[in-house]
């Protein structure tokens, strides 16, 4: 027997609808790539989203074709995401941050037939465009103005091109289930494998998010995604915030601690999400010139391991909530949230900030659990080590064009990290499986080293990988990124360490380098250092 519930499809336009009929006259805000700040609201992006949706329909776009974006967060782009979706289609996310071998493996294996791209990125893409073979007409993200001489082919002013359509248009009804986006993964190894997202998995995500007790929106928030629309949805923040009705602000391509502290104290943000090096900036800055954040309420950190002294800078120096969330394409992408919860609130002050350093635990429609290599249930004790694995609506079960599931055979998605879960429920990432150093039997959490070297002053930026050594199989090499005028060496570093990890952690050398290599989504690429360092000899 079936229940007696409508048939109501979880279709990513009622997202947009809901938040234009019931929170219509909310601003979003856009610093645009032509310079001035632009404002809009919630009524009028749905009404150029809808202009979107017929001038693809015209242009003869059908249900299930791939149309590409390549641009920055604005109220343009989010306009064109939903109608790409409303109208059928399915929006692709391109990373101008990826290899131009990358790019052109993408948008090819895709078989993107339309492509939307910033002014920013135009000459990138000329450089490019004759190696995409299924791309028939360019869409550039600015008005008749601002619109430069390119040798694209069929290119046009995105303003002149919703300009020849009206909003008359019915958003396209099909199954929930129905494909709505596409993100590769920024492939580390190999080529980028294609993550298919539906209307379903988007709609049920952007819910998911707004739970309290993950990012907890409402519609009294004003609300910055910093983090970018090419970087797995944007954290869902696309579909969250519209879904809560809150304000959102679009920092489009200026991502300095000035510009970003700009528009958190002009348009008085209560809420934000970006990765670690994004912070780092903003910090540096508010340090340097004495500013503080009178109207920021919470952050999210993630894509990264969150630094210690990162925490305690926004909670203590800030009096700003700190959420450490973790996740991954496959996943929509937030996986846990840092959230604390009424076991700890018996917890003092130093206890609930030593919690916050884990990535946390997981919302409804996650499930998590370790295991060994055996496949093995790993007891949720916080310390044992073991293969990160996840399943929920919005995890991934296959790429795209790929033969097969990438799930185990009890259904399970292997994540690739390797992590602890403690009984409280709170996950923490020791490493990803590739990065493990395995020194003498034992493991060496790399992603912990970085962490506490990182608030050695005169630090900027670190990094640890494992080298191959005669007794131990493995030792720790510690790579560092001074301040620019810092004097430092190695015995400073390792004193700054002393006692602050296992005596058998410490890494056996210290080498300085002027800049650590980083994945198109910020992450460090340590196959590209161990490739590197992989003939350098330790001291002793």
């Amino acid at each position: 027997m079936f229940g007696l519930m409508q048939d109501y499809p979880l279709l990513v336009h009622t997202i947009l609808d809901h938040g234009a009929l019931n929170h219509g006259e909310r601003e979003m805000v856009t610093r645009g790539v032509e310079g001035p700040i632009r404002r809009t609201t919630l009524a009028d992006v749905r009404s150029r989203a809808l202009r979107v949706a017929k001038a693809l329909e015209r242009d003869g776009v059908k249900l299930g074709d791939r149309i590409a974006t390549m641009a920055w967060n604005s109220e343009r782009h989010v306009e064109a995401w939903f109608g790409i979706m409303g109208n059928g289609a399915i929006c692709h996310t391109l990373n101008p941050r990826l290899f131009a071998e990358q790019l052109d493996y993408i948008v090819n294996h895709a078989e993107d037939d339309i492509m939307f791209v910033d002014l920013t990125f135009v000459p990138l893409i000329e450089a490019l465009k004759d190696k995409f073979g299924t791309v028939r007409k360019y869409i550039v993200l600015t008005d008749a103005e601002h619109m430069p001489e390119t040798s694209l082919p069929d290119a046009v002013s995105y303003e002149d091109w919703i300009g020849a359509v009206d909003d008359d248009f019915q958003w396209k009804h099909f199954d929930e289930n129905t494909a709505a986006a596409l993100c590769y993964t920024s492939g580390t190894t190999g080529n980028p494998k294609g993550v298919l997202y539906s209307h379903r998995s988007n709609v049920l995500h952007g819910m998911m998010v707004n739970q309290p007790d993950v990012f907890g929106l409402r519609s009294e928030d004003t609300v910055m995604a910093i983090v970018p629309m090419f970087h797995a949805n944007a954290w869902a923040l696309t579909f969250a915030v519209p879904a809560a009705g809150a304000k959102l602000i679009m920092p489009g391509p200026a991502m300095d601690g000035a510009s970003i502290y700009e528009l958190l104290d002009t348009e008085k943000v209560t809420a934000t999400a970006a990765v670690p090096t994004v912070w780092l900036g903003l910090l540096q800055y508010l340090e340097q010139t004495g500013k503080k954040l009178p109207y920021l309420d919470r952050v999210v950190v993630g894509g990264a391991a969150c630094p210690p002294m990162m925490i305690r800078k926004f909670e203590i120096d800030y009096e700003v909530e700190l959420i450490h969330g973790w996740g991954m394409t496959e996943m929509s992408p937030v996986g846990t949230t840092g959230k604390m919860k009424h076991a700890t609130s018996g917890q003092d002050r130093e206890a609930q900030l030593k919690l916050k350093e884990k990535q946390g635990r997981t919302p409804y429609l996650v499930q998590m659990k370790t295991v060994d290599d055996d496949g093995k249930e790993l007891p949720r004790d916080g310390t044992s080590s073991g293969h990160l694995l996840v399943k929920g609506p919005c995890v991934s079960r296959g790429y795209f064009k790929l033969e097969g599931s990438a799930l185990t055979a009890d259904g399970w998605f292997d994540t690739g990290d390797i992590a602890t879960i403690d009984p409280l429920g709170f996950m923490q990432i020791t490493d990803r499986d590739k990065d493990v150093i395995k020194s003498g039997g034992e493991w060496i959490s790399s992603i912990e080293v970085e962490n506490v070297a990182v608030g050695c002053p005169g630090v900027t930026e670190a990094a640890v990988i494992g080298l191959a050594h005669p007794k131990w199989s493995e030792r720790p090499l510690l790579i560092i990124v001074k301040d620019q005028g810092a004097e430092l060496d190695e015995a400073a570093v390792l004193g700054y360490l002393e006692g602050k990890i296992a005596r058998w952690w410490m890494p056996d050398d210290v080498v300085f380098v002027d800049e650590i290599p980083h994945t198109a989504t910020g992450k460090i690429q340590k196959m590209e250092l161990r490739e590197r360092f992989r003939d350098f000899k330790f001291s002793s």
